[in-house]
């Protein structure tokens, strides 16, 4: 499991980046995040025509139940690997 100072250093690395992820692994980068801030989702899906809202709400939809330590070291992984390193 990823301590929280890792995470929070995976959080500062994912915004340098060299390369912009794709938008499906931007839309698991910011699903873990929330997983692992907030815990499962707590808002309402939104509506009409905010696709990307909707997006970013479904990929977060789908980690409910997992834990924030989970979703934390599953994030760390990801920038890890994004980063090279």
């Amino acid at each position: 499991m990823a301590t929280q100072q890792e995470f929070e250093s995976a959080v500062e690395r994912s915004k340098t980046l060299t390369e912009r992820p794709s938008n499906d692994v931007l839309l698991k980068l910011y699903s873990l995040f929330k997983q692992a801030t907030e815990g499962d989702v707590n808002t309402e899906r939104p509506g009409g025509f905010d696709f990307k809202n909707i997006a970013k709400w479904d990929a977060w939809k789908k980690l409910e139940g997992k834990s924030q330590e989970e979703a934390r070291a599953e994030y760390v992984q990801l920038v890890n690997g994004l980063a090279g390193n």
